[in-house]
């Protein structure tokens, strides 16, 4: 075989659709096979950089961007037709395109996570006993209440499950732009081994929960409200659960957190259910020469520092024909 390039995303949910996709086509003889992280912003210049017509190219767990659809779709088709393309992911779809019109191999589904997605259809190759490295990832994502969760669980002591699980996502919170230490907890989980069996992993994801409890304390005492929507910047730690804890602490349907990050702002938003940030945040960012997207209640959006006040603006203006939502039932700390 040719060169392999996997392109995934850096959360659990990525790096599991990656080691199961690195552990396949090993077995199918592949010798060069090259990891990327990327996201759904940087996918379009990732593949132009590193994968070449020709190869085999995997991409899991990134979603669409309007901003590049154009390019994917030309993308896609050149790679699928001189070469092997496989798209495997579970975001909503994004507007003005449906994922399965694109060329290639194209596996998508809403319902379950990009690492259940992978180890189905590899399910063959990979054997039962790699299922339990695909719970990791959809338990990271909080998916792990679909059909084929529940049932493979059966097979598995569902605390060890859980346990390690926790032990990843934690330890790759800790590691956030650490690409080559995830390169190395993607071999590591391609040969079946358990998370908290990797020592940095594990170190990393108890000083991560230390450094979590930090977070909220600092969120209860830093977040800053508009009408609907409760915001912190520059958060000492994840931003996913920075933007959780803002929209605790603030009382608000919306909570976002943003970190500045070159030209850009950097924002991870969670809203309560009623409010689809997906589709939300892919108009809204687009007007504003940014991206944005995700899922309906957990989305992120990349903003330029100088269109950030309007960005949050906008938003807030946006929530209010979401008149049914109301505020949180949570009361402000």
């Amino acid at each position: 075989m040719g060169r392999t390039i996997l392109f995934v995303h850096g959360d659990s949910d990525g790096v599991v659709s990656g080691s199961l996709a690195l552990h396949v086509y090993r077995l199918k003889g592949s010798t060069d096979v090259r990891i990327v992280f990327t996201h759904p912003a940087g996918l379009t210049s990732d593949l132009a950089e590193f994968a070449c017509p020709g190869d085999t190219v995997f991409i899991a767990d990134i979603a669409l961007s309007e901003a590049h659809l154009d390019e994917i779709e030309a993308l896609f088709k050149e790679y699928s037709r001189r070469g092997t393309l496989i798209y495997i992911d579970h975001h909503p779809e994004p507007l003005g395109l449906k994922p399965g019109d694109l060329e290639g191999i194209i596996i998508h589904d809403t319902s379950a996570s990009a690492s259940e997605l992978t180890y189905r259809y590899f399910e063959e190759i990979l054997g039962w006993e790699y299922s339990r490295v695909a719970l990791y990832g959809a338990i990271g994502d909080y998916l792990d209440t679909t059909p084929w969760v529940l049932d493979v669980l059966r097979n598995w002591d569902k605390r060890t499950i859980y346990f390690e699980a926790g032990v990843l996502c934690q330890g790759l919170e800790g590691s956030r732009r650490m690409y080559d230490f995830k390169r190395h907890v993607v071999e590591h989980l391609s040969m079946n081994k358990l998370p908290s069996g990797l020592s940095e992993l594990l170190v990393r994801a108890l000083i991560e929960s230390v450094n979590d409890e930090e977070l909220r304390t600092w969120v209860s005492r830093n977040a800053h409200t508009m009408e609907n929507l409760g915001y912190v910047v520059s958060p000492p730690g994840s931003l996913g659960k920075a933007a959780l804890y803002a929209r605790i602490y603030s009382g608000k349907p919306i909570g976002l957190a943003a970190q500045r990050h070159r030209g850009f702002y950097n924002i991870s938003i969670r809203a309560i259910k009623g409010i689809d940030l997906n589709k939300l945040l892919r108009d809204i960012a687009v007007r504003i020469e940014g991206t944005g997207g995700g899922h309906p209640q957990a989305a992120g959006a990349r903003i330029p520092i100088h269109r950030f006040r309007e960005f949050l603006t906008l938003l807030d203006r946006t929530i209010q024909k979401y008149d049914k939502v109301g505020k949180s039932s949570i009361a402000t700390a």
